[in-house]
Order: C-alpha cells, then sequence, then structure tokens
C-alpha cells in the first residue's frame, strides 16, 4: 500500500468527494485507511454503567484505500505514487508529476527508523 500514516490524502469517490484530510490509520490487511474528519457515519451506543453516555455517537469509518490520492507536499495536487532508489539504496516514494520525494525524516521518526 503506498499510504502510509500521517499522509494528507484527496477523497477522490464518494460522499466526500474532493475533501482533503490527514490519515490516521492504515488497515493493510484490509485495504483501508481512517482519515480525519472524512467518512463519518453515526454510531448507536448502548450505555454502560460509569463508562459512557448511551446515545448516537458519529466517528470517523474506514473507507477503501483506492478511493483516495496522496497530495504531493510540493504542488499541492493529488498524484499518484512512483518509486526510486537513492544513492545510498534506501527505496522512496515519490510524485508522478514533479518528481518530489515525500518521505519522513526517518532520524526524528516515532519509530526511530524502524518499520
Amino acid at each position: 500500500m503506498n499510504i502510509k500514516r500521517d499522509d494528507t490524502v484527496l477523497v477522490i469517490t464518494g460522499k466526500d468527494r474532493g475533501k482533503r484530510g490527514k490519515v490516521r490509520e492504515v488497515h493493510v490487511a484490509d485495504g483501508k485507511v481512517v482519515i480525519e474528519g472524512i467518512n463519518i457515519v453515526k454510531k448507536h451506543t448502548k450505555g454502560r454503567q460509569g463508562a459512557r453516555q448511551a446515545g448516537i455517537v458519529e466517528q470517523e469509518a474506514p473507507m477503501a484505500a483506492g478511493k483516495v490520492m496522496v497530495v504531493c507536499p510540493k504542488c499541492e495536487k493529488g498524484t499518484r505514487i512512483g518509486h526510486s532508489l537513492l544513492d545510498n539504496g534506501q527505496k522512496v516514494r515519490q510524485c508522478r508529476n514533479c518528481g518530489e520525494t515525500f518521505e519522513r525524516d526517518m532520524d526524528n521518526d516515532k519509530w526511530g527508523g524502524r518499520r
């Protein structure tokens, strides 16, 4: 899957077409992504004693990864993803329109450079 957590994506189909949001979760096995503020559904919840209020809760539902495109940080457009190898052998994602790479700085990554 070419979409990673914290990428900005553009929805290209469905009820939220044209909206942009940040990827909150990626479900690789299902091929789905959860995006902040996109694909909001209403869920009816049953109250639990001391835990939560009963009623209708709005939450973000996963949507198919094929319905979104990654937004290039340089050209600010939805783009397809290409791959290339750097001189040090690292494989990076890049914009098919302008050629900009969008890999995060692995030294400052939350996971310490491991995936």
